[in-house]
């Protein structure tokens, strides 16, 4: 309606004017509404001509979507085992913080195993001990066989001098027998010092190992046992969570709700806009938008980022080939907007519906040495008719309280 009245004034009025005091021609005598048309008829018809350029170029340079929502992040809430629901620590909506309880799961087994395992951890302690004991046995062994291998070398050497002396002091048979028995003893402290090391060994090296593995064990079934206590990843707010005492629950499938961090859908918009518009939406787009949530108000925004990639071209392979007649609805363009101002987008509720509008900036181009006049000036009358596109958003912004509320069909 803008357009049509602005290129009414510059087409219809000035043949009306011609016809009015060039031709002598008046209104309701020779200019009626039976004549209208071949009177005005140049008028009428550059009037609908300018006026379908000038909405093509206004929603070309400037567009506009109604597709825009303050899209907002969920996280499912489920278990990483099965079974069964043992308490529910939470309502069915309201707030928690990162690490609180959400419901827990029965544990008795895992209970049980974690008990296991810490027995296993108590008995490679209790074997720690023993061969500590056992290793001082092997010292006193060690010390008792050098004893009696030293007792028979004193006795062995006071022998083979009084048998030196006189051989008649001495049987020879004795001092051969002293001589086996220090053989003998050298080996029991051979065996007694062998004995020794294995226990040291066995403290140093196997032991550890066990008590090691027993630990990793106790660890694991310990992970078992927390994983039955479901927890909040995130800080924010709990809805539809309608999990009860006695459910049986499954990581594959549904979740028991739905987890809403803090902070969510309060960054940025989510626009689509039409595809031809690939060519213009840049990032650093000056843009503003109108939300049901929040009416009568206008949010000045950005554009900080442009997808470069169509959603409704997306196909996953398989064995059946893709038909583009499949696509039956064309996709659009996604452009984030964030507020222009801090806090811009405080009263949106997330996941509102809005109406958005972005708009060109061609003033690098004007100021540039290499573009002429004709272009400069063209460029300038674009960039201005973002003003009748600001006008329409907001007279939707004005209409869209009434337009929800009494024409909807309530």
């Amino acid at each position: 309606m803008f357009e049509l009245l602005l290129c009414s004034v510059l087409t219809i009025l000035p043949d009306y004017l011609f016809r009015r005091y060039v031709q002598g021609k008046h209104l309701g005598k020779e200019i009626t509404l039976y004549s209208v048309w071949f009177e005005l008829r140049w008028g009428i018809t550059s009037c609908l001509i300018l006026t379908v350029c000038l909405i093509t170029t206004i929603f070309y340079n400037h567009p506009s979507t109604s597709n825009v929502t303050l899209f907002f992040r969920t996280v499912p809430i489920v278990p990483e085992t099965n079974g069964r629901v043992a308490e529910v620590l939470v309502g069915v909506s309201g707030p928690i913080k990162a690490g609180e309880p959400i419901f827990r799961l029965d544990s008795s087994k895992q209970q049980a195993a974690v008990e296991a395992a810490r027995h296993k951890v108590a008995a490679v302690d209790a074997e720690m001990a023993v061969a500590r004991a056992d290793l001082a046995k092997a010292d006193g062994q060690i010390r008792a066989a050098k004893s009696a291998h030293q007792q028979t070398i004193d006795e062995l050497e006071t022998k083979q001098e009084l048998y030196r002396r006189n051989p008649a002091n001495v049987p020879l048979r004795d001092i051969e027998k002293l001589q086996v028995r220090a053989e003998g003893n050298l080996g029991e402290v051979a065996s007694a010092t062998a004995a020794k090391q294995g226990v040291e060994e066995r403290i140093s090296s196997l032991l550890p190992a066990q008590k090691a593995g027993a630990e990793a064990e106790l660890a694991l079934d310990q992970a078992d046992l927390d994983k039955t206590v479901v927890r909040a990843g995130v800080s924010g707010r709990i809805e539809q969570f309608l999990l009860r005492v006695g459910d049986v629950v499954n990581p594959l499938m549904r979740p028991a709700g739905v987890l809403i961090p803090e902070g969510a859908g309060e960054r940025a918009l989510q626009a689509g806009f039409d595809q031809i518009e690939a060519q213009i939406m840049t990032v650093g787009m000056a843009a503003e938008v109108t939300c049901v949530s929040k009416p009568w108000t206008v949010i000045p925004m950005v554009v900080t980022g442009v997808q470069n990639f169509i959603a409704a071209g997306q196909f996953r392979g398989g064995e059946q080939l893709i038909d583009a007649q499949q696509v039956t609805k064309p996709g659009t363009l996604l452009v984030f907007l964030e507020p222009l101002y801090k806090d811009g987008l405080d009263g949106v509720t997330p996941g509102s519906s809005c109406i958005a509008n972005a708009y060109s900036n061609n003033h690098d181009i004007i100021v540039a040495k290499d573009t002429g006049t004709l272009r400069g000036v063209a460029l300038h009358v674009v960039d201005a008719l973002a003003l009748v596109h600001a006008l329409i958003l907001r007279l939707q912004a004005l209409v869209m309280p009434f337009q929800n509320l009494v024409f909807s069909g309530h």
